[in-house]
């Protein structure tokens, strides 16, 4: 019996195409383009992470980077999971195995990342990350919705940390 873990690993470059795929359909993110998730995969595959099928084919991702002045500190830039595959824990297992490795490898003592207010579902995911992981959440405002050029919700910063 195979569990959630055991298809996340590090992201190459040939999953670019269905991570925008998975990005495109997840309807709350914004979509970044094809050729970013390619670039994204050759510069930041260690912070990052791919659920697979069986088969080997995409089923959900994260993307994510270490602060340059904060190396300690890994910012999830985005979670998803194609919909077939949504409602079984999946996102959160990868934001699991992502940190895991991560502080295997070296020192990571918190996580960030920003969320609309209308993302529900990533505000329960990183509340349960953060209650999984016995570490404290605080939430402030980040991006004023002003700042964008186009209708946007704000962005506040959920920090999680320190990480146990």
């Amino acid at each position: 019996m195979t569990t959630l873990t055991e298809y996340i690993g590090e992201p190459t470059i040939a999953d670019g195409p269905a991570v925008w795929r998975i990005a495109r359909e997840s309807g709350e993110l914004d979509v970044n383009s094809p050729y970013s998730y390619l670039l994204w995969f050759r510069d930041f595959a260690q912070t990052s992470a791919v659920a697979r099928d069986e088969k080997g084919a995409p089923t959900g991702f994260t993307t994510g980077y270490r602060r340059p002045d904060r190396p300690d500190v890994l910012v999830i830039w985005q979670i998803a999971v194609a919909g077939a595959d949504r409602g079984r824990g999946l996102a959160g297992a990868m934001l699991d195995h992502l940190t895991s490795r991560l502080r295997a490898q070296r020192d990571l003592h918190r996580l960030e990342t920003t969320i609309s207010p209308g993302n529900t579902a990533s505000q329960q995911l990183f509340l349960s990350f953060a209650e999984r992981h016995r570490a404290p959440l605080k939430r402030e405002l980040l991006f004023p919705a002003e700042l964008f050029p186009e209708a946007h919700e704000p962005e506040y910063l959920y920090r999680i940390g320190p990480l146990h």
